[in-house]
């Protein structure tokens, strides 16, 4: 049987997936795989339909992708969210750069100067700016002492966490820590 592929802007969390499941499902239409930023439908689909899905998915904050650049990108963008915030297993002696690229199949030098091309970011600042999410998730949590949120994020070292934490927030992690208002950013904010 066939299947239809949908690439969706703005998945990046597991509420995420069971969200757009149940609106495809709610259309009445069989979900045969779903993971971050990717549904899998059974059969062909219709372009009447298509403008439902679309539809639904801008009523939950998502959006229907369409481009091929923009596909890789968010799958990037998934890649590291997943990684990062989810603990996705990269190999021993494998760098997240060449993960990224070795996972969608493109060198990385094109895959880096087309996220710098369409997006205001580049994929180290965006790996930067979601390990700093989560670091600031971890120390709202505040089970974990930085030496153990330094390696569980990647960081060589507490210092290296430290310095890129201040630069990103201006707050050091324990005034961080210690602040009433800890504001976190919705990561597909980032």
């Amino acid at each position: 049987m066939s299947r239809t592929t949908l690439y969706i802007k703005n998945m990046v969390c597991p509420r995420c997936i069971k969200t757009v499941e149940e609106e495809i499902r709610k259309i009445g239409l069989m979900v045969e795989h779903i993971e971050l930023g990717k549904v899998e439908i059974e059969g062909q689909i219709e372009d009447e339909i298509i403008k439902k899905i679309d539809k639904a998915l801008n009523d939950n904050g998502f959006e229907l992708i369409d481009d091929k650049k923009s596909k890789i990108i968010e799958k990037i963008k998934n890649t590291i969210i997943e990684i990062i915030h989810y603990k996705k297993e990269i190999p021993d002696n494998v760098n997240i750069s060449d993960f990224i690229a070795r996972e969608l199949g493109y060198d990385y030098s094109y895959l880096s100067k087309l996220f710098s091309s369409i997006g205001d970011t580049t994929i180290e600042k965006y790996i930067i700016n979601q390990k700093i999410e989560r670091v600031k998730e971890l120390l709202t949590y505040d089970e974990l002492s930085l030496t153990e949120i330094s390696y569980q994020v990647g960081y060589s070292s507490v210092q290296h966490l430290s310095n890129q934490f201040k630069k990103n927030t201006g707050f050091s992690p324990s005034q961080f820590k210690k602040s009433k208002k800890k504001k976190r950013n919705p990561l597909d904010k980032v």
